[in-house]
């Protein structure tokens, strides 16, 4: 269920707190295990750069045999494997696969994914009309991956931006990539928000679950693949620091 106002203020809050605290670039701080189930464009990019900054990531799909020309340059911190060895070896999964294919690897996976921090990258296609599309776009989509990966600490992440925006600012300096995250426990929103910067990029903390509606498609914020500053102004939030 939707958190009340005043558990969506805690989130922020906390997160603010410890924001302060992390440094926002550079190397990780802290080296994770992270399974990637999805390792198309969004995907591989997004796991390159963690591996670049000190993370351990098992890419997957399918067929894990194809991957492997892409994660050799990236060396011993990079492997390939499939979603079920994806989602037990992270403590930390990324899903960013097809919307549709969300229901079956909830329930295939149900037991590895148990207790951890899962970053959802999905969305429903554009001009989807299936029951899946319909029921995220009116209950909005982080709200049912919620239901369809039950047992986890979901966030949404990655969710909102484009693989090459996150491959840009990940090259520059400055005027970094804005990347909305949104969740209903700020521990795990915290996770997501240190993996953001990890990637290059500058995590844009929305609320709660209910708050990703914000950034999903037909949204103010989906795909704005804009700075930090112009995201918070076009979803609503109190400019930041």
């Amino acid at each position: 269920m939707p958190l009340s106002r005043r558990s969506a203020l805690g989130i922020l809050a906390a997160f603010a707190a410890l924001q302060a605290l992390a440094p926002r670039k550079g190397r990780a701080t802290q080296s994770l295990r992270i399974g990637i189930i999805g390792a198309g464009s969004q995907g591989g990019t997004v796991g390159r750069l963690w591996v670049q900054a000190g993370h351990e990531v098992l890419f997957s799909s399918r067929h894990p045999d194809e991957l492997v020309s892409m994660t050799r340059p990236l060396g011993p911190r990079a492997s390939v494997g499939t979603p079920r060895q994806a989602a037990a070896f992270g403590s930390v999964v990324l899903f960013a696969v097809p919307y549709d294919a969300l229901p079956q690897l909830g329930q295939d996976l149900q037991a590895e994914l148990r207790g951890k921090v899962v970053l959802d990258a999905t969305n429903p296609g554009p001009g989807s009309d299936t029951a899946l599309a319909r029921e995220a776009m009116a209950n909005g989509v982080g709200q049912t991956s919620a239901k369809y990966l039950p047992g986890t600490r979901l966030v949404r992440a990655f969710s909102a931006v484009d693989a090459w925006a996150v491959s840009s600012s990940a090259a520059r300096q400055s005027g970094k990539l804005g990347v909305p995250v949104a969740g209903d426990e700020a521990e795990a929103v915290q996770v997501a928000a240190q993996l953001v910067r990890d990637s290059g990029c500058e995590p844009v903390v929305a609320g709660n679950l209910a708050a990703a509606k914000s950034f999903q498609r037909g949204g103010p914020g989906f795909r704005a693949n804009t700075t930090a500053p112009e995201l918070r102004r076009l979803i609503g939030l109190p400019e930041g620091k």
